[in-house]
């Protein structure tokens, strides 16, 4: 029984959600041959707050990353 946890930042609509988890379903299949009515996904959504990368969170880097590109004329 194939059990994929994902942990995605906020923002995902529906649609994004249930394409994520039929290619997701249709990958196990074709390359492991699993049966899709025994797969399980599920779709952590974490705020940007809690999720931290290269010494930032989230949220902060988006911050800095925006306001340099607004600086420099780039979006």
């Amino acid at each position: 029984m194939p059990y994929i946890n994902l942990q995605i930042t906020k923002g995902a609509t529906r649609v994004q959600k249930e394409q994520i988890v039929k290619e997701f379903t249709e990958t196990l299949v074709r390359v492991l041959g699993k049966k899709p009515e025994h797969t399980h996904i599920v779709i952590q959504e974490i705020v940007e707050e809690n999720w931290g990368f290269s010494g930032v969170l989230t949220d902060e880097y988006k911050k800095n990353t925006s306001q340099t590109a607004s600086e420099t004329g780039q979006q």
